[in-house]
């Protein structure tokens, strides 16, 4: 259990939900960064039948969407899996992955929940908090709550509620597609959260920082990074 991240808690479940809420109270829901210049998307997945996640982080370029890092770490699970604690078996190996980066990111996309949560403390607010990182949370279903189902074009969006409040979007990406979830996770306003993943879009469901997370994370594929045009010696 890393203190660093979780301060004094003990491991239990009841501790990690007052963690959680305590948490909650640091969220920053307003536009808090700069025009972004580089993008990063993170992922978790799971190995050995749980006991090990697979954390991509993948750092792009914000106008040519292209990859210019990526990586793969690979960490123990502090616990078991409980619904809505996700964060706590998450968030170890998110970190190591930041670690990997040679540059920080502007803006960063992470494959979970903002604070469409039922203690409005999902993944990505999580490491937003923790980070202090511009973060946005890109789910492919809710958490909690309810929405109605957004009209069938891209952009189309309805709130996602949730005890009477807005917690999120469902946001249509793609046509002929379920729609995404997308909450803020930290220094990001409700109404920028979906104009952002809109705006990363590359013709894919996910916006592309996610996306490409997403692939390593899962083991769908590699991430190629471009080769950068080889120097003719000239100043």
């Amino acid at each position: 259990m890393r203190s660093d991240l979780f301060g004094d808690w003990d491991g239990s479940v009841a501790a990690a939900r007052t963690l959680q809420a305590e948490l909650a109270q640091r969220v920053l829901l307003r536009d808090d960064f700069p025009e972004p210049h580089l993008l990063a998307g993170f992922d978790v997945g799971f190995e050995d039948e749980g006991t090990r996640a697979r954390a991509a982080v993948v750092l792009l370029n914000a106008h040519t969407l292209q990859p210019v890092e990526a990586h793969i770490v690979r960490v123990s699970t502090p616990m078991p899996y409980v619904p809505g604690l996700l964060s706590f078996r998450e968030l170890p190996a998110l970190m190591e992955a930041k670690t990997m980066l040679t540059r920080m990111p502007d803006l960063v996309f992470v494959d979970g929940q903002g604070i469409a949560h039922p203690r409005r403390l999902g993944i990505a607010a999580h490491f937003g908090v923790v980070t202090g990182l511009p973060t946005i949370g890109v789910a492919k279903k809710a958490l909690c709550g309810n929405y109605e189902e957004p009209g069938p074009q891209p952009g189309d969006r309805s709130p996602l509620l949730h005890r009477g409040e807005q917690i999120g979007w469902a946001l249509r990406s793609k046509r002929r597609c379920n729609p995404l979830i997308v909450s803020p996770g930290h220094r990001v306003s409700m109404e920028t959260s979906a104009a952002l993943v809109l705006r990363f879009l590359a013709g894919y469901r996910l916006p592309e920082p996610t996306r490409l997370a997403d692939r390593l994370a899962s083991r769908r594929g590699e991430v190629s990074i471009p080769t950068p045009p080889a120097s003719n010696g000239l100043l």
